[in-house]
């Protein structure tokens, strides 16, 4: 059955009914149009081909009293701009074809040691490391635009000696795969050096640990040809360019030092969205046809680890998360970076991609016939600052206090009822096989889990000497001993950062509504609620929504478990507990998620870090390297020292 196009909508005075054939996609409790609709009725985040004839979804201007915390001048306002029997329609956008240069460039994709490499040395920790550079590769044989879609790798000198570094030779060395996605702005491969606060970064501290690094550069939201006026990094885009690195690296597994059975992804912020999107998306034919278009190595796109910090992430039940999370929070400072946005990577000079000026320009393909330099950035981390009380953190970028209207007190309580049933869809269970579910208030088993998570990260603070008597949203016996958070009082500590609709914003706004946009329109909703609520187009027709299969393809909890996708089977994931930039619940739903399929996932909540990245190398590297002895283990030695953890 093919999808409709287009939605009508039809407010009334309880609900909104969605008819015409449409995808369960929209709204995941479809009902007949007689029966009675449910105001917790949810716009779901999952994805599939069935479809429904009918599907009601409740409105911001329910009738008085529906929604007791609705303030009933809110209820009388929204019900005055929206009366009942309106109708108005939410056309999908057609799914575009797959990019592809308009010139081939036939880059060879095959890897030469003996190319033109550099020599450099790198010193962590008063050691020494020398290492071969091999910059500005191109990863598919027909960029698009070439300035984004290249890698730099380096390998340690060591690797060409046949000798070890560390645990770890030239056969068996892991491949750290850094990227530098920030904002899911366009991207530059990260080059080894010093972060801007002065200690080694990522990349470098790979090196010292014996990793061979392939650093991508991809597009992103922004990339724009100035003659045509086209997009060319809108979703998938970000995705696909990680893919055609992985495949890149698959391929020449044999012909270069390091293990492609061994890609560890790492990433922050979208950076570590995408970074969870790779790893639960490995071989999904979804991809294929952007790959091909690009010319892409026909090999594998699976990676065995994933390193995610702050992810950006489940983007189409982001909104209702927020709201579960800051719903009681209405007044709060905003961030002078605009909502749904994030600083760009750094660079080594202290510059953003966003002071350099000009983007390069791209014909849709067409390869220059002198090629530009290609820019690059010093660091694989975008560092950030999240709405934090903390040291790690600066408010000195959040201006302006914001009081939200009536009109986002009504919709931020409609997208926390939402959030109930969407946890209550997935089935997730916590580690004693416990189903975690959420009352209509939003209270319940998930919400005393995401709490644990907030009580360890204390209890691990303190143990190591931090001082966290300040934080008077930790309930505590009689003994001292943490018990509970005062939920209310937490949020309100961390306070929000976004108006409701942080993410699909109504005024179709923010970073991620630009992420969604197409060739040809710069942004696009890609909830139904934003669509639907859409404040910048009231006519009858009504706002437009990106295609479902695009919604989709940058989801991972589309993907994890998905049969037709090799996931990754290792995860490290971090989100600190001052980090307002998304709800503190999402990374860990997917966490989650991939920890009930069977995989290792070590997930924390880090005491009052805020929105940052890539501390605490030491940790993370030890953790990737038990992670890649844990795969390679024997199966019965595996297996024996699973019981022993059981046992003891």
């Amino acid at each position: 059955m093919k999808l409709s196009k287009t939605y009508s909508i039809t407010a009334l005075a309880c609900a909104i009914v969605i008819t015409g054939s449409v995808p369960v996609w929209a709204a995941s409790n479809a009902t007949n149009a007689s029966a009675a609709t449910p105001n917790n009725a949810i716009i779901s985040s999952k994805i599939n081909d069935t479809n429904a004839t009918i599907i009601t979804v409740p409105t911001v201007g329910l009738a008085s009293g529906t929604i007791s915390q609705m303030p009933v001048s809110t209820q009388q306002s929204q019900n005055s701009t929206q009366p009942v029997g309106t109708t108005r329609q939410i056309t999908e956008q057609p799914l575009e074809v797959p990019l592809s240069a308009t010139t081939q460039s036939n880059y060879s994709l095959t890897f030469d040691a003996n190319a033109t490499y550099e020599t450099r040395t790198a010193t962590v920790d008063n050691k020494t490391v020398s290492y071969r550079a091999y910059e500005n590769i191109p990863y598919v044989a027909n960029p698009v635009d070439v300035n984004y879609q290249y890698m730099n790798i380096y390998i340690p000198e060591d690797y060409f000696q046949n000798k070890k570094v560390g645990k770890y030779d030239a056969k068996t060395a892991p491949i750290f795969l850094p990227n530098s996605v920030g904002g899911y702005m366009p991207s530059t491969a990260a080059i080894p050096g010093k972060s801007l606060e002065g200690v080694t970064d990522a990349s470098t501290y790979a090196l010292f640990r014996g990793y061979v690094v392939a650093a991508p550069a991809t597009r992103g939201r922004t990339n724009k040809n100035e003659t045509t006026g086209e997009y060319y990094g809108k979703a998938p885009a970000v995705i696909v360019d990680l893919q055609a690195a992985v495949a890149y690296l698959h391929s020449n597994d044999s012909r270069m030092p390091g293990d492609a059975t061994k890609i560890i992804s790492n990433g922050t912020s979208a950076g570590g969205a995408v970074s969870l999107l790779l790893g639960a998306t490995g071989n999904h034919s979804d991809y294929r046809p952007y790959l091909n278009a690009l010319g892409a190595a026909d090999a594998s796109t699976d990676i065995f680890a994933v390193v995610a910090f702050c992810p950006i992430t489940d983007l189409d039940a982001a909104d209702m998360a927020y709201e579960w999370n800051y719903h009681d929070v209405t007044t709060y400072k905003k961030s002078m970076m605009g909502r749904g946005m994030v600083p760009l990577a750094q660079t080594g000079s202290g510059e953003s991609s966003a002071t350099k000026g000009q983007l390069p320009t791209a014909d849709m393909g067409n390869t220059p016939t002198e090629q530009a330099p290609m820019a690059v950035a010093t660091t694989s981390t975008p560092s950030m600052d999240g709405n934090a009380l903390s040291t790690n953190t600066s408010r000195n970028n959040f201006a302006n206090m914001i009081t939200l209207s009536d009109s986002d007190i009504s919709y931020s309580y409609m997208l926390k009822a939402q959030y109930t049933d969407y946890i209550n869809d997935l089935k997730l269970k916590d580690s004693n096989g416990k189903t975690l579910t959420l009352n209509s208030d939003g209270t319940g088993s998930f919400m005393d889990y995401v709490k644990s998570y907030i009580i360890a990260a204390a209890n691990r603070a303190a143990s190591e000497g931090t001082d966290i008597s300040s934080a008077d949203f930790l309930i505590k016996d009689a003994n001292g001993t943490i018990t509970d958070v005062d939920w209310k009082a937490y949020n309100a500590h961390v306070s929000r950062s976004k108006a409701p609709g942080a993410f699909d914003s109504r005024a179709n706004d923010a970073g991620e509504n630009n992420l969604f946009g197409t060739t040809k329109k710069d942004s696009e909703h890609f909830t139904v609620n934003g669509a639907l609520f859409d404040t910048t187009d009231i006519s009858a027709t009504g706002p437009a929504i990106a295609n479902h299969h695009i919604i989709k393809m940058m989801n991972p909890m589309n993907y994890l478990g998905n049969t037709g996708a090799t996931n990754a089977k290792y995860y490290y994931i971090r989100y600190g507990t001052a980090d307002s930039n998304t709800s503190i619940s999402i990374p860990i739903v997917v966490g989650t998620k991939a920890q009930n399929l069977g995989y290792s996932v070590n997930m924390e909540t880090p005491w009052e870090i805020g929105h940052r990245g890539d501390y605490n190398l030491e940790e993370m590297f030890d953790w990737m390297d038990n992670s890649v002895s844990d795969a390679r283990m024997n199966p019965t030695v595996k297996a024996i020292k699973n019981k022993l953890k059981e046992i003891f």
